[in-house]
């Protein structure tokens, strides 16, 4: 057998989803026998000592603070984007001008502005692109996809979906990127594009929403003891309607006290239901309207068995597959794709998701339904 040929990947940022990405190169290869193998060449951070110490961690052959300089580097193939959303979009023009795939993670953007931009980018350079909606790639929820897209539960009439951490919850919180929203985008696109990318690919189109937003704590103070404004959502909720004319539930919330990131999503059909509860993350939840009354209820599916969707290449059944897997299954099903294949989801999804949380965003904040044809027209933009 042909050694497999390296990829060079750039990595812009080196938080949690830096070192999550980090892991998926270097574990993808185990995982999938691979064409291509990622080589992590260089990785970027402001922070000189921070960045320099991911880049021992995580393997990569170099670091700078520049990442400019990271997406101009000729041995970089791939732009991995793990920074706050609103630094996406600059990031992905830069990238895209100089000919680079491009993996972002989500949202797209903190606006929907800067969404079309990053969209645009892309499409204008004609380079591959793909939006870090990596929960697609858990076992059970491309499952739930699955028999969704099999008729197992018929024409889909309800979907739900809410996502609840405790990370606001203290008042006493420094003040940070993570709340001004320009910088870390909404509670609805931070938490919420990962539900509405899910509602979108189960169900379809979104056509309409409405909302509710609250922020309980209106001021913190930084870390040099001054008050700032917080202007991001602590809490949402929104009523959804399908252009298929079913009907959806979607909630977010950073305020949830011993929540530490629990998220569901449920589909109701006319023959039946499926549900996920990301607290146990290998089973999927399926009840069979067409079963005998004796057997009433749901069942319980291990979604872990080799015959379910992304379990390729990992441990035998009963031994789990857990959220690191999300982002390695994301990473080797990209590469399976490289260097002449189509990769998904793309920007066009994110930019979708995008439209979605602007929607809830206006509804919330001008009380009324909103079409999401009005975002994608050009309507006024949020207030908020």
């Amino acid at each position: 057998m042909s050694a497999a040929r390296e990829v060079g990947v750039g990595i812009v940022g080196y938080g949690t989803m830096g070192k999550a990405h980090s892991y998926a190169y270097a574990a993808a290869p185990q995982i999938r026998s691979l064409s291509w193998r990622p080589r992590i060449r260089a990785i970027s951070g402001r922070n000189r000592a921070a960045v320099e110490r991911a880049a021992r961690d995580f393997g990569a052959e170099r670091f700078t603070t520049d990442w400019r300089e990271l997406v101009a580097s000729p041995d970089v193939e791939i732009v991995d984007i793990c920074t706050p959303p609103g630094t996406h979009a600059e990031i992905i023009e830069a990238a895209a001008e100089s000919g680079k795939a491009i993996l972002c993670e989500k949202p797209l953007a903190a606006s929907w502005d800067d969404g079309c931009r990053a969209a645009a980018a892309v499409r204008r350079a004609l380079v591959m692109n793909a939006i870090g909606f990596n929960y697609r790639r858990l076992p059970a929820l491309s499952l739930m996809k699955r028999l969704v897209d099999a008729g197992r539960i018929g024409e889909v009439r309800l979907w739900r979906g809410s996502w609840l951490s405790d990370e606001f919850v203290d008042p006493e919180i420094r003040f940070d990127w993570r709340f001004e929203r320009s910088v870390g985008a909404s509670t609805i696109a931070d938490l919420g594009a990962h539900l509405l990318d899910l509602a979108g690919w189960l169900v379809g189109k979104i056509d309409a929403v409405s909302a509710q937003s609250r922020t309980f704590t209106p001021e913190r103070r930084d870390a040099d003891g001054a008050t700032q404004k917080v202007d991001v959502d602590e809490a949402s909720s929104a009523l959804l309607r399908f252009r298929s004319g079913a009907l959806g539930v979607f909630e977010v919330a950073k305020t949830c006290v011993r929540r530490p990131c629990d998220f569901t999503v449920e589909v109701n059909g006319e023959r039946g239901t499926l549900r996920f509860d990301y607290a146990r993350l290998n089973e999927l939840w399926y009840g069979d309207g067409g079963e005998e009354p004796e057997l009433y209820g749901m069942r319980r599916i291990r979604a872990e068995h080799p015959l379910h969707p992304e379990t390729q290449g990992w441990w035998a059944i009963g031994q789990g597959v857990g959220y690191g897997a999300s982002f390695v299954n994301q990473a080797a099903d990209l590469l399976e794709q490289w260097p002449d294949g189509t990769w998904s989801p793309d920007f066009a999804s994110g930019l979708e998701v995008q439209a979605g949380c602007e929607a809830i965003e206006r509804a919330a904040a001008q009380g009324r339904w909103v079409g999401l044809d009005e975002i994608h027209d050009g309507g006024q933009a949020s207030s908020t």
